[in-house]
């Protein structure tokens, strides 16, 4: 499967979270329902990640890496407790819109920070997901 595919699944499984999420968080404290929902992820990846890795990536681990690598699982994290706490307090049909700012955010950080040329149509298509959002979640 190329990426194209994988994308589109994340997109389903993100969706599904969403749903899954506000049901999950209804009687609960947020922070715990985040902390639940990281346990499962936890055990899920380290057990893949057993599975599937060699020895000699584990060893091609460099410090910057580990670094870069440490600093998303933060922010990770924070988004998560973030999108918890939203999903606890506001509808998913507005709290999931606003979370997907972070594809307008992410191509704006990564011209910024990476050196990532974007062309018009992908600059387009981050300010229609802006306007997007602007729309679904001011009131009219």
């Amino acid at each position: 499967m190329n990426w194209l595919g994988w994308a589109l699944l994340s997109a389903f499984f993100a969706a599904l979270t969403a749903i899954l999420a506000k049901v999950g968080v209804a009687e609960i404290n947020p922070n715990l329902a985040t902390a639940i929902r990281t346990m499962v992820i936890l055990i899920l990846t380290w057990t893949l990640a057993f599975a599937t890795t060699g020895k000699a990536d584990w060893a091609a681990a460099s410090p910057k890496t580990w670094f870069f690598l440490v600093a998303s699982g933060l922010a990770t994290g924070l988004s998560w407790l973030c999108y918890f706490r939203a999903l606890k307090l506001g509808d998913v049909a507005k709290v999931a819109p606003v979370d997907k700012l972070s594809v307008a955010m992410a191509i704006i950080l990564a011209v910024i920070f990476l050196g990532e040329r974007i062309r018009t149509q992908e600059a387009i298509g981050a300010g229609l997901i802006v306007l997007g959002v602007i729309v679904m979640v001011i009131k009219l």
